[in-house]
């Protein structure tokens, strides 16, 4: 019998099993067309139907309002750290940004090129473990071209439970570790964006949502591919989009769909991140260092008691088929992402695993 093989990579992530077999099943001979869908013309009718389905079924899973244009872009969710400065800001207006990771303090790098910033929030330690900033602690600037925060990171495995109140303020969120996971009101938001891949595809793409007043504003600067206003008038296609990721995020929003949308998605995660959690607390040899306010149910790092046991533990799940666990480098530990494809026997055989490694090493 084949060892079942679990993939825990923070990104590019797994994909769904049906969503992976229906595109080998497609790679040679797309529709009927006698040839794959990444050698079609975007600009044929075939591949628009297909982008505007994939547009549509995204919609109707997030219940995007109709005044918010969707875009498919190239250059990931990074791409979008300048886009976002360069389409919502004069180099003389400053705007506020939640510092909670990497993540974020990426794109507060990124935007100081553009503009002023200010740095609107930071996490700070309860008992010794990371907590995010509450709604009080934040000190928004009413006049900010807008506010910026990450919703989760993944990183550090932080997440937050509210969406920040800024007032007349766009709100702006890196949602590429979390967006689809479980409903949202995407009415609190000037713009979402997202890399795709870790809960929408391969990687190379980025999903933009962003609301119609925000569009039509770039800087006379901005390159033409980071241009909102341009993006929606050519319908996402001003040059050849990354076409094979758009056809194979819209298999993922089929997939959800099928599955009983996001309403059904966040139970799912919430018993995946559950199951962890729980049995990360309840030894001794495992510990995870977030307040419980704000863990993350996307990725959830962990350390052993015994940080000389990381290189044998790493030996030892690769082994047993669960991949890609190393803690990333600011952190070390242990890492486990478990995004929308991951299912709940996956997350079961790691907490197998690690209550097996306990009583080896512990």
């Amino acid at each position: 019998m084949t060892q079942a093989v679990f993939n825990f990579c923070a990104g590019p992530a797994m994909l769904p099993a049906s969503v992976m077999k229906q595109a080998q099943a497609e790679m040679l001979d797309w529709q009927g067309q006698g040839v794959s869908v990444m050698e079609m013309s975007h600009r044929s009718k075939p591949y628009m139907q297909m982008a505007a389905e994939a547009e549509q079924d995204l919609r109707d899973l997030m219940a995007i309002p109709s005044n918010y244009k969707v875009l498919f872009l190239h250059g990931g969710g990074r791409g979008q750290f300048a886009g976002i400065p360069l389409n919502l800001s004069r180099s003389a207006d400053s705007a506020d940004y939640l510092l909670s990771g990497q993540w974020s303090r990426g794109a507060l790098a990124e935007g100081e090129k553009y503009l002023h910033c200010k740095v609107a929030g930071e996490p700070n330690l309860i008992d010794g473990k990371v907590a995010l900033p509450p709604q009080s602690a934040l000190n928004i600037n009413p006049d900010a071209a807008y506010f910026h925060y990450c919703p989760n990171e993944t990183i550090e495995g932080v997440e937050f439970s509210y969406i920040p109140d800024a007032g007349h303020v766009p709100v702006v969120a890196d949602m590429s570790s979390t967006i689809l996971s479980q409903p949202l009101d995407v009415s609190r938001f000037g713009v979402i964006y997202a890399g795709a891949q870790k809960n929408i595809g391969p990687s190379g793409l980025s999903v933009v949502i962003v609301r119609e007043d925000l569009i039509g504003n770039a800087r006379q600067e901005t390159p033409s591919i980071l241009d909102y206003g341009l993006a929606v008038k050519h319908d996402s296609m001003y040059n050849t989009p990354p076409t094979y990721a758009w056809y194979l995020a819209g298999l993922v929003f089929k997939w959800l769909k099928s599955n009983g949308g996001l309403t059904e998605m966040a139970k799912v995660n919430r018993a995946k991140a559950d199951t962890l959690y729980r049995f990360i607390d309840g030894s001794d040899f495992y510990r995870n260092n977030v307040d419980d306010n704000c863990r993350s149910k996307m990725n959830v790092p962990f350390q052993l008691a015994d940080d000389n046991l990381d290189s044998k533990f790493l030996e030892l799940s690769d082994a047993a088929g669960l991949k890609a666990l190393k803690g990333h480098r600011i952190v070390g530990g242990m890492r486990a992402s478990i995004y929308n494809a991951m299912p709940l026997s996956g997350v079961q055989a790691l907490v197998d695993f690690m209550a097996d490694f306990e009583k080896k090493f512990g």
